[in-house]
C-alpha cells in the first residue's frame, strides 16, 4: 500500500525544500493546499467560487471548503496509487481528524508525520533573508506565533497517534535529508 505523508513545520522550517528532495526518490504525489487552493480558483470550480467568496470578504476559508478540495485532490488516481506527501494541511486537529476519518473509510491511514523543528532565530533570519517586502521583523514575528498556536496542537496529535518524526531542520540540507530517508525507509 502506498505511504501517505504529512510534512508539519513553521514558516522557514525547510518543508517546500524537503518535499522537493522526497519527491525526487518517492513515488509520493507531493500536494501543497496553496496549490490546491489556486488550482480550483483559476478553474473557477464550485468549491473555488465558495472559497472566493470567504477570501474576498477577507475571511478564512471554512474547513469543510478546505477539506472538500484536499478530497477532491487526494481520490485522483494518481495519489491512490503512489500515496501523498501533505504540506500545509491539515492546519487544525479537526482538519487532521476529518483526514483520518476520510483515510480510515479507505482502509488507509497517515503513514508519517515529519515535523521540522527549527529554533525561533534562526527561523526569523531564513525568512528575513528570503528578500520579501512583507517580511518585515514584526510581521514574521507575527507569522511566527500564528503558525505556532496552529501547528503545535498538531505535532501533539501526530504524536499520540504514534506517527510523529521529529527532525532539527536546523542543520544543511543534505543532513537533514538524510534524516527525512531514514524515516521514509523505514515505514
Amino acid at each position: 500500500m502506498a505511504k501517505n505523508l504529512i510534512l508539519l513545520g513553521l514558516p522557514g522550517a525547510g518543508k517546500g525544500t524537503q518535499a522537493d528532495f522526497i519527491v525526487k526518490d518517492y513515488p509520493n504525489v507531493h500536494i501543497s493546499t496553496g496549490d490546491i487552493f489556486r488550482a480550483n480558483l483559476s478553474n473557477d470550480t464550485e468549491l473555488g467560487k465558495k472559497a472566493r467568496e470567504y477570501m474576498d470578504a477577507g475571511n478564512l476559508v471554512p474547513d469543510e471548503i478546505t477539506n472538500a478540495m484536499v478530497v477532491d485532490r487526494l481520490s485522483q488516481a494518481d495519489v491512490e496509487e503512489n500515496g501523498f506527501m501533505l504540506d500545509g494541511y491539515p492546519r487544525n486537529e479537526a482538519q487532521a481528524e476529518f483526514l483520518d476519518n476520510y483515510l480510515d473509510k479507505k482502509s488507509n491511514s497517515v503513514s508519517a508525520t515529519l515535523y521540522f523543528e527549527v529554533t525561533d532565530s534562526l527561523l526569523r533570519e531564513r525568512l528575513l533573508g528570503r528578500g520579501r517586502a512583507d517580511d518585515t521583523p514584526e510581521v514574521i514575528d507575527n507569522r511566527l506565533e500564528v503558525n505556532k498556536a496552529a501547528n503545535l496542537p498538531l505535532v501533539d496529535y501526530y504524536k499520540k497517534a504514534g506517527v510523529l518524526h521529529t527532525i532539527d531542520g536546523g542543520r544543511e540540507l543534505a543532513e537533514v535529508y538524510r534524516d527525512v530517508k531514514g524515516v521514509l525507509d523505514n515505514l
